[in-house]
């Protein structure tokens, strides 16, 4: 099926990852829900496939492409192991992409060829423990002596910082300042003053890590800042901008999987006499799943349409996140409510994609935070 009139190239990309998907990730996926270990060896084998250098241009390391095949990748990755699309979009489509965009070419070549290649990991590390929606709340500083910029501050919930070898930093020069203080690092991990505390505990997404980095007088070079001095925050709105694409087509993922379950588990299941799927109340639900679902994968698609073509996308990647995180939830919660008592325990597929569509409302911008982008975008235009 065709119907969102995707191109040869992209049919050929999603079918390869749905492959891989079906034949690993989504085999792999309810043991590394409950060990909460980190797949290597699903990483290794999208090493393998060339997944880590997509969106990146070839002279860096990567396979360049475009970010309508980056959401289908990452549909894909979700609907096989949330867990590893978590991964794969805090390496690249935050860490990578954030160098890639903003980066001087010297930086560039440094960087991203090990993070496109996937022999280094990648961490973007934005969050503080009182600084989450509010970036400009940031409390990390950065000082100059002697030829380097020195670091000192808490951030928590990072995504892949247990393994990271290259971060991306965000602290501020003057906190008085707010957002206008804000600067962007690359900074390498290994030296002395950083200190990676793993965090667990977590409701969903168990076999992502994730973690807590402390920086203490931590020497990072002048020559790693990116852009000019106090660039960060914008720079930071605009790979926001841009990850919110594949974080909602990680939520079509969730949600296609979730729907998947149900679907399947409905034909089997008899009650009163019938299968499940006979019965009109779950035809109803499914039908609601499955528009919903299609719903925000044409969101996702415009929004990365948009961008691929260089127009203005903000608003439509936040629509997209929005809706998507949204219906992630909601169908996940119609598919656990369809297997009954028995979708209620592990290790049925719907309990762990329950549990990992709610942070979808909550990172990378709160759905609070997106209604806000919206209707900022909105009131300011002059055509609503």
């Amino acid at each position: 099926m065709n119907g969102m009139m995707l191109s040869e190239d992209e049919l050929l990309l999603r079918n390869a990852v749905r492959d891989f998907a079906d034949q690993e990730l989504s085999v792999r996926a309810a043991d590394y829900d409950e060990s909460a270990e980190f797949p290597w060896d699903n990483l290794d084998t999208m090493k393998k496939l060339g997944l880590f250098g997509l969106t990146i241009d070839e002279e860096y390391g990567g396979s360049g492409g475009t970010w309508r095949q980056l959401a289908l990748v990452v549909e894909e990755l979700a609907r096989g192991c949330a867990s590893t699309s978590l991964i794969y979009i805090a390496h690249l489509s935050l860490t990578t992409q954030f160098i890639h965009q903003f980066g001087s070419k010297a930086q560039k070549q440094k960087f991203i060829p090990p993070l496109a290649t996937f022999e280094k990991i990648g961490a973007f590390a934005l969050t503080e423990p009182g600084a989450g929606s509010d970036a400009g709340a940031l409390q990390t500083r950065l000082t100059k002596s002697d030829g380097h910029y020195v670091v000192s501050g808490q951030k928590t919930f990072i995504t892949n910082a247990p393994q990271a070898e290259i971060f991306v930093v965000l602290a501020t020069s003057d906190r008085s300042l707010g957002t206008r203080g804000i600067n962007s690092l690359i900074v390498e991990s290994g030296g002395t003053g950083m200190t990676v505390n793993p965090l667990t505990g977590k409701m969903g997404m168990r076999a992502s890590s994730i973690a807590e980095v402390v920086l203490e007088d931590y020497a990072v070079p002048f020559e790693n800042r990116m852009g000019g001095e106090e660039e960060g925050f914008r720079q930071t709105m605009q790979l926001l901008n841009s990850s919110r694409i594949a974080i909602a087509a990680q939520c079509v993922g969730i949600a296609q999987a979730a729907y998947e379950a149900a679907v399947s588990y409905a034909k089997q299941r008899a009650a009163f006499g019938k299968h499940l799927a006979d019965l009109q109340a779950i035809q109803f639900m499914i039908a609601d799943m499955a528009t919903n679902i299609d719903a925000a994968r044409l969101l996702v698609l415009r929004a990365a349409t948009l961008k691929d073509e260089g127009h203005a996308f903000g608003k439509e990647a936040s629509m997209a996140k929005l809706f998507a995180s949204r219906v992630a939830v909601e169908v996940s919660d119609k598919a656990l409510q369809i297997h009954g008592g028995a979708g209620y325990f592990a290790p049925a597929p719907v309990e762990r994609h329950y549990r990992e569509a709610k942070v979808t409302e909550i990172y990378e911008g709160t759905s609070e935070v997106q209604r806000l982008i919206i209707a900022r975008n909105v009131l300011e235009s002059k055509i609503a």
